[in-house]
């Protein structure tokens, strides 16, 4: 019961009659304060299971989060990789274009100077001869500079 019920009612100032009035709407105030209390308790406990649904789910979060990073940091890799290759596959495409290109360019230059050289050792020997090479004797005469030139025994 009530605190009400121990208090003297002459000291309350309270007619007789009416007093149990009060101790009924003190004891519904009562039962009231303690379904609030009641609520507020099973309140507090769903929000602490939000809670704690809240942080798993952060966790969660975080986990993925951890995830997505790491897959962002090998795919990062990874990219780095493909391009340092492709970098290092057209360098090589690059030096060995450049080796054909200076080998091209050295034959071409071998066969303008043997060409040169031809035609020079062709007026020589006309002049030396002092008639003009049938076909077959330039022939064997242009073929016979060459070879020894090649060779290292053409003479000075």
């Amino acid at each position: 019961m009530l605190f009400l019920s121990y208090v003297p009612l002459p000291f309350l100032g309270i007619p007789k009659p009416v007093f149990p009035w009060i101790i009924d709407i003190a004891e519904a105030r009562q039962r009231e304060i303690t379904t609030k209390l009641h609520e507020a308790e099973q309140a507090r406990q769903q929000a602490e299971a939000r809670l704690k649904d809240a942080d798993a789910k952060l966790v969660d979060a975080r986990k993925t989060a951890d995830a997505v990073i790491e897959g962002a940091n090998r795919s990062g890799e990874q990219l780095r990789a493909e391009l340092r290759q492709k970098a290092e596959a057209e360098h090589e495409r690059i030096v060995e274009s450049a080796k054909r290109d200076i080998e091209a360019e050295r034959e071409r230059a071998l066969q303008s100077a043997r060409s040169e050289v031809a035609g020079m050792v062709v007026a020589a020997t006309e002049k030396v001869i002092g008639e003009t090479l049938d076909e077959r004797k330039h022939h064997e005469l242009i073929e016979r500079a060459i070879q020894e030139v090649a060779s290292g025994d053409g003479r000075s």
